[in-house]
């Protein structure tokens, strides 16, 4: 067994670790409005549930050089976003909206997503994805970093609505195989669901 100490180890290397080993992980891809009116949309891994009552989603954004990126930016301006599940489908264009651009410049443009209004809040969403959720921000907490810049924006989103498409949708639970995620491992590569397997809990 490797020993490493996280703090004597660059940055990057963290990273690697980190990416390689927390796997698979669900990718939201968010959209969010600039003040100036730009739909900004991205993808980001570092994703999951924080809370069922009432419905809370964490959505960690890494900042580069202490600078904080359009989307975290975004939401805790306007206050609201919505987080789309990536599946197979839409994980290809969802990947265009990696590219970083300008804040006058929406991601969008890059892609064939259409966009539809949201029902509760200002922020449109993606009409190809097929699990949205309207999300106000109940929370962004600034961590990590060093003493001279911050390392990242967490975002905690209480979600508003679900938007889910009608065939995922039975007596209540989601169809995972029909939802077709995609998750994020290390590098450039993905994983699909693969084999289900289950295993009752303990009484």
């Amino acid at each position: 067994m490797i020993s490493l100490n996280p703090e004597t180890i660059t940055e990057r290397d963290n990273y690697k670790i980190l990416v390689g080993s927390i796997i698979p992980r669900p990718i939201a891809l968010v959209t969010t409005l600039s003040n100036e009116g730009v739909i900004n949309a991205a993808p980001f891994s570092y994703f999951n549930i924080v809370s069922s009552n009432p419905p809370l989603l964490s959505v960690s954004i890494q900042r580069k050089a202490g600078i904080q990126k359009d989307t975290a930016r975004n939401a805790i301006e306007k206050g609201e976003f919505v987080i789309h599940i990536t599946d197979e489908n839409i994980v290809t264009e969802a990947n265009e909206t990696a590219a970083e651009l300008p804040p006058e410049k929406s991601e969008l443009e890059r892609t064939n997503f259409t966009l539809v209004e949201s029902e509760r809040i200002t922020v449109p969403g993606i009409r190809e994805a097929k699990i949205r959720f309207e999300c106000r921000l109940e929370q962004a907490i600034p961590l990590g970093g060093n003493d001279l810049e911050l390392g990242c924006d967490l975002l905690i989103g209480r979600v508003v609505c679900y938007h889910i498409d009608e065939t995922l949708y039975h007596e209540g639970r989601i169809d995972a195989l029909g939802l077709n995620p995609v998750a994020r491992l290390a590098g450039t590569n993905y994983s699909k669901l693969g084999e289900q397997f289950s295993i009752e809990r303990p009484k």
